[in-house]
This record gives C-alpha cells, sequence and structure tokens, in this order.
C-alpha cells in the first residue's frame, strides 16, 4: 500500500499490480508494440484480446522481463521492472505462449526442480497443493512426455500457482482443454481473483474471457484501440447478433428487411428460424414491430455477444477506421 499524507489524515491507496507508460518495442522495422499504456488494479482479471500480430505476445514478454522495451516503463505489484535482478518478479507468474518441462521427468519432479530454482528447498506441501488444484494430482507421478497438450498446460498453471503469485500473468492457458478442463481453469482463475490475485489472460476464446473478465484490454497493430470495464464494453458495443424465431418467420423477415435503413441485418438460419443483427435500439423497434404485427417472439437469444460485436469493430484489418454500424451486421451475421 501507498501511505499519502492528507492534513492529519493518512491515505491509503491499493499499488496496481500493473502500470505500463508508453511502452514501445521494435524488431527492426516493425513495431510490435507502440505506445501501449496498460494499468491493472488488484483482484481483477482483465482479458487481453487482439488479432494475430497485435503484439500481445510481445507485451506478456516485456511484463515478465523477457524482452527489454526500446521506449516506456514497466511497474509490477509497485516496483520498477528494470531487468531481471533478483526479486524482480518476486509475487509475479504464469507463463508465455506455451509452458515447457522436461518430458522425461514427472510432473511432481519438474515442480520440484521448479521450487528449488526459486530458491524454495521444501515445498512438498506446495507442489501437492498446486497439483490437487490444477487436478493433476493423479498423473503426478507420468513422464511429461505423456502428458497430453491440455495437461501441460495445467501444470503450467500449477508451477505458476508454486510462487503463491499476486499477480498471474496467463497466455492461452485453456489451449489444448477439454471443455472440462476449460471450465476448471476458468472457475480457478475466478477463485484467484477473490482471494486478491490480478490476473492478466490473454485468449483468443472470447467466450471463455466473458465468463471470468472483470475488464478488457484490445489491442491492433501493437497499440491499445478500446481499455475499460465490462459494464463498459456492454454498454459500447454497437451490435449484436441474435437467433430469433417467430410464429410467422416468412412476416417476421419481411419486417425485418424494412427495417434495414436503421441498420438491422436479418438472414434465413440454416436450422430454421432468423439471424438478426443491429444496435440494440434498433432491434427494440423491430421487436415492437413484431408486436404490432402480432407475430410472436418465441426465441430471441444472444448469439454473437457484445464484446464479440467490439472486437470486429475495432480489430477490423480491412478497416483502418473500424467497421461501420450496416458492415458491422453483416460481419456479425457471418460470425454467427
Amino acid at each position: 500500500m501507498i501511505h499519502a499524507r492528507a492534513g492529519a489524515g493518512v491515505i491509503l491507496r491499493p499499488v496496481e499490480a500493473v502500470r505500463a507508460n508508453g511502452l514501445i518495442k521494435r524488431y527492426g522495422p516493425t513495431t510490435a508494440v507502440d505506445g501501449l499504456d496498460l494499468t491493472l488494479v488488484p483482484g481483477e482479471v482483465r482479458g487481453l484480446l487482439g488479432p494475430n500480430g497485435a503484439g500481445k505476445t510481445t507485451l506478456l514478454r516485456m511484463l515478465f522481463g523477457l524482452v527489454t522495451p526500446d521506449a516506456g516503463t514497466i511497474a509490477l505489484l509497485g516496483r520498477e521492472l528494470t531487468g531481471l535482478h533478483a526479486g524482480a518478479l518476486h509475487g509475479v507468474g504464469g507463463f508465455v505462449e506455451e509452458p515447457c518441462f522436461y518430458g522425461y521427468l514427472s510432473g511432481r519432479a519438474n515442480l520440484a526442480l521448479l521450487a528449488r530454482l526459486d530458491g524454495r528447498r521444501r515445498a512438498d506441501g506446495a507442489i501437492g497443493e498446486a497439483l490437487a488444484r490444477v487436478d493433476l494430482s493423479h498423473r503426478a507421478q507420468e513422464r511429461v512426455d505423456a502428458y497430453s497438450t491440455g495437461m501441460r498446460q495445467r501444470l503450467g498453471i500449477a508451477a505458476a500457482l508454486l510462487r503463491s503469485p499476486r499477480l498471474l500473468l496467463l497466455d492461452e492457458p485453456t489451449s489444448g482443454l477439454d471443455p472440462a478442463g476449460t471450465r476448471a481453469v476458468t472457475k480457478l482463475v475466478s477463485e484467484l481473483a477473490d482471494d486478491g490475485v490480478t490476473v492478466l489472460l490473454s485468449s483468443h476464446q472470447i467466450g471463455e474471457l466473458e465468463t471470468i473478465c472483470t475488464a478488457y484490454t484490445l489491442m491492433r497493430s501493437g497499440r491499445v484501440v478500446w481499455d475499460g470495464t465490462a459494464a463498459e464494453c456492454a454498454a459500447q458495443a454497437p451490435v449484436s447478433a441474435y437467433a430469433l424465431a417467430t410464429s410467422d418467420d416468412d412476416a417476421a423477415q419481411r419486417i425485418a428487411t424494412e427495417h434495414q435503413a436503421a441498420g438491422v441485418r436479418v438472414r434465413r438460419s440454416p436450422n430454421r428460424g432468423l439471424r438478426v443483427a443491429g444496435a440494440p435500439e434498433h432491434l427494440d423497434a423491430l421487436v415492437l414491430a413484431l408486436g404490432d404485427a402480432r407475430v410472436v417472439i418465441r426465441r430471441l437469444e444472444l448469439i454473437v455477444s457484445p464484446l464479440e460485436s467490439l472486437f470486429f469493430a475495432l480489430t477490423d484489418e480491412a478497416a483502418p477506421d473500424g467497421l461501420d454500424g450496416q458492415d458491422l451486421a453483416e460481419r456479425m451475421l457471418s460470425a454467427a
């Protein structure tokens, strides 16, 4: 905590888990990260999104101290990151890209080795707890080269947990996991956040991020193009797409087509019913028009979320200034 004296009292301000200012990283003529600012507060679960080449992995490498920025500053848990000196990453755990282990050693032996390298000679209890939290206790004695991709991902999370992190940086942690494994990881992240751990989670799986993230940062071409809370995302997202089933789909399609000038787009669904996309206020008008025409709405289900529509609008490489409402509605129907 930072203590700031104001008059006769003392104000306690929480130290940001991450504060990055003006980060720039170039590789020859390519600028991978371009003037990036990022702040994470304690207990926050922030999703980091962007298309391939947006600079997400380079950013994570800089936060881990694996890559030195050409300009800008990084502070983790209130400490300036100026190199991998002793204690530079104290309280920080995670991995970038995919975790790597010695395949000829067991999962438990790999964790024991990592604990010793981290200065912990007696860590049997912590290793057992970490393995249990990622559901690998029953496979802990097996060689890692017999593990599936998903098991290695879970072992990587266990390795991060060994450090009792206050800040967790995870790059595609659910890659290779089956649905049950994905649910287990998202549940674990939520539990860690409830304990005050800050999590920065990079992923291409938007649906997974929406279940656990309290905030998002969207990157494009090395820059942050949007940054805000989940509530702000829901309020600012321009378009969503829905599956619509009615008592008279032909009439519903005709009425929706009449609303196209307002930005609503409609298509027949391959599995009966319709798909409609548009801004919330325009879809409200469509629903009222269907009611006036005595067309009963039997199902109106969200199939492209606000986060997905915001992502498409701000990161489409073919549209330097983003997509307008009607173009985005077409994209949403294609994505659905």
